[in-house]
C-alpha cells in the first residue's frame, strides 16, 4: 500500500467518524428527561409522567379554539423527515373525536402545538419544574 493511500483510508476513517459524533449530537433531546409539568402564560398545563401517560388542562391546540382538558399515553417520536415531537394518544377528553396530536419538541424545556406546518406555532408551553 502506498503512502498516499493509506492516509487517504485514515483520513476517511477520522471524517466518518466526526460525522457520526455529529449526527448523534444533532437532536439533544433525552427522551427520559421530558416527563415533567409544562405551562403556558393562558394557564394550559400539560403534565407528561415517566410511565407515558399524559394529562392536559385548559390546552388550546389551534388559533381559536376553547381550552379542553383531556388524557392519555405519549410516546417520544424522532422522525428522519420532520422535527421531534411527542404524539399525545388522546383517550379521555375534550377534544371530541381526535385520537392524537402532535406536541412539538423545541428543547428540553420547550414543546410546542404548530398544526399547520407551513403556519405559525400555535401555542408553547415551557416546562414549570
Amino acid at each position: 500500500m502506498t503512502r498516499g493511500r493509506a492516509r487517504a483510508r485514515w483520513l476517511s476513517a477520522v471524517l466518518a467518524s466526526s460525522a457520526l459524533l455529529a449526527s448523534g449530537c444533532a437532536g439533544g433531546i433525552d427522551p427520559q428527561q421530558l416527563p415533567g409539568v409544562y405551562r403556558n402564560d393562558d394557564g394550559g398545563r400539560i403534565e407528561l409522567s415517566a410511565d407515558g401517560t399524559f394529562s392536559a388542562t385548559r390546552v388550546t391546540t389551534a388559533e381559536g379554539a376553547d381550552p379542553a382538558d383531556f388524557s392519555g399515553s405519549w410516546d417520544y417520536e424522532d422522525p428522519d423527515t420532520s422535527d421531534d415531537f411527542v404524539y399525545l394518544g388522546v383517550e379521555d377528553g375534550g377534544l371530541g373525536t381526535t385520537g392524537g396530536i402532535q406536541l412539538y419538541v423545541e428543547d428540553q424545556d420547550t414543546l410546542y402545538f404548530q398544526l399547520d406546518p407551513d403556519g405559525p406555532v400555535t401555542r408553547t408551553y415551557d416546562r414549570a419544574d
